[in-house]
Formats: structure tokens, sequence, C-alpha cells
């Protein structure tokens, strides 16, 4: 079953002639559900100190400002949560996947934002000092004529492609990548995917592109920059994340769903990649809303 299966589908505005939408507004509060949609989405907030931002299968709990890029498809939502104040300003900037051509993309010009948009799958977090520093940028592209707004729009991304502490969001997910047929990094990533449920060891993995197990494992340190251990547990992990989101099952049922014998060792794994406990991240989306 699709991850995506029970999540609201948004239809947003943007129709294929739209270049970009920009949204200007102030919120009392955020009671959108999380949802996805395949355009690209710029989302800047003012005063919200306090609402909990949910990517794909991340959590967080944001600042006075916020300044986040959501990729094609990935569920996202903002949530009221601690936040008091009811003038919450909220710009958004959605564009379609193909705003760039691939042969525009694929100029050197433009390499740095063809990789942000690569990024955005996952979802990236900027600094509050890029968005400190974009915060007038914003503020004015709703004042702006169609063409100037473009112009507008496209230093902000470059802005955005050339910043640094930008943080991904949600956890790595192998179903996200996309490899060459012939590359030996998609017949472990297809062995993986459909059997990461099951026991696999490094010598299994391995034998798959002939490999011995140390050679392997640099191959793999090379392509994910993990261990081969940390890489299948960060897959498990997210499938389980999202399973705790979206299905009714208990903290051990997810757990041996996911590929873990031992509950202990889940907690920890766990822990060390969300940040929180299993038990914890489940309550925190319990109130989310979500289509069934």
């Amino acid at each position: 079953m699709s991850k995506l299966e029970n999540i609201l589908r948004e239809i947003t505005p943007l129709s294929p002639e739209d270049s970009f939408l920009v949204f200007d507004r102030i919120k009392a509060s955020f009671d959108f559900p999380y949802h996805y949609h395949p355009e690209i989405e710029i989302n800047f907030i003012s005063k919200g100190k306090g609402y909990r931002r949910m990517i794909g299968d991340h959590t967080g709990e944001i600042g006075d400002i916020e300044l986040v890029l959501v990729g094609p498809n990935l569920p996202h939502c903002w949530a009221n949560h601690k936040c008091k104040n009811r003038k919450t300003h909220e710009i958004t900037v959605q564009f379609n996947q193909d705003f760039f051509n691939q042969s525009m993309m694929d100029k050197n010009i433009l390499k740095p934002i063809s990789n942000l948009m690569k990024d955005s799958i996952r979802g990236i977090l900027f600094s509050q000092e890029t968005a400190e520093k974009l915060k007038d940028s914003f503020l004015n592209l709703s004042k702006m004529n169609s063409f100037e707004s473009f112009i507008e729009i496209m230093k902000i991304l470059n802005e955005l492609a050339i910043a640094e502490d930008k943080t991904l969001l949600s956890s790595y997910s192998i179903e996200l990548e996309t490899f060459a047929d012939n590359d030996k990094m998609k017949i472990v990533h297809d062995f993986v995917h459909k059997n990461f449920e099951s026991k696999i060891t490094l010598h299994d993995a391995a034998s798959l592109i002939n490999m011995s197990s140390v050679t392997f494992n640099r191959f793999i340190k090379k392509r994910t920059g993990k261990t081969f251990v940390n890489y299948l547990n960060e897959i498990r992990i997210s499938y389980a994340a999202r399973w705790l989101m979206e299905k009714n099952l208990t903290v051990f049922e997810t757990a041996f769903e996911a590929g873990f014998n031992n509950i202990a060792n889940f907690n920890k794994v766990f822990k060390s990649i969300k940040k929180t406990t299993p038990t914890e991240f489940k309550e925190l989306f319990k109130g989310v809303k979500k289509i069934e």
C-alpha cells in the first residue's frame, strides 16, 4: 500500500499555464490537514513561535521565523501546538516541477538550484539567519507585478541554493532515490526495499554485487555517507515512523514489521535517528488530521 494512500492529496489552484502562485496570509491558526501535492512549495512563516512543523516523518517546534522548502508529493503541515499568536504571517510560493525544464537545469549557472530541487524531496529547513536575510524579499512578493515577482523568486531560489546550514528534514528513504538501471546501487536498493523487514547481513548485501564485505561497506559509505548497518537502520526507521503516523499499530508491532527483533534495540535506534522515542513520536501525530 502506498504510504500516501491515507493522506490528503491537495488540489492546488496552480494551473499548467501558471509559473507560480504566491499566497500572503495572516492566520489565526494552522488547521489544514497533513497533505501532499506534486507542486514544490516554499513556506515562510513569521510570528509563529510554538507551531509544530510536520514534514514527511519529521516533526519539530518552530521558532518565531521559519523558512522551509517542501518537495513534490512530500506530506506536510503546520499544526497548532503551543503558539499563542493569532496573527501569524504565512507566505507560500508554489510552482510546478517543470518550472525549470531539464535543459535549463543542466546549465552550469543553475546547477546549485538543480541540486536544491533534488534535496527538496526530503524537505529543507533553512537557518534563521537565511530566513531573516530573505524576509523582505518574501514580504515584497505580493506587491510586485508578475515579472518582477518572477525575478525575485529566482533570486530567492539562488540564495536558498547557496545558503549554509541547510537541514534535510524527513528521514532518508531509498524509495525517493533514482538510479541508472545498471547501477550497482539500484541492485542494493531493490533488495533492501523488498527485504528490509527480514534479517539482512552485510555479507548478504555484498554478495548481490560480488563484493567482499569490506569493499561493499566502503562502497555504501561512498554512495550514502553511512555504513551499511546505519543505512539499513535509517530505511527501517523511515518506514516505522510512517507506520506510527499512518497505521493503527502498536510500537511493538511496528518494531517487528520494520525488521527489528528486539524492542529495546528498536527504541534505541529510533531515538538516535528521530531524537524522540517511538511512543512520543506516535503521540505527536495523534491529533493530526488525515483522510482515512
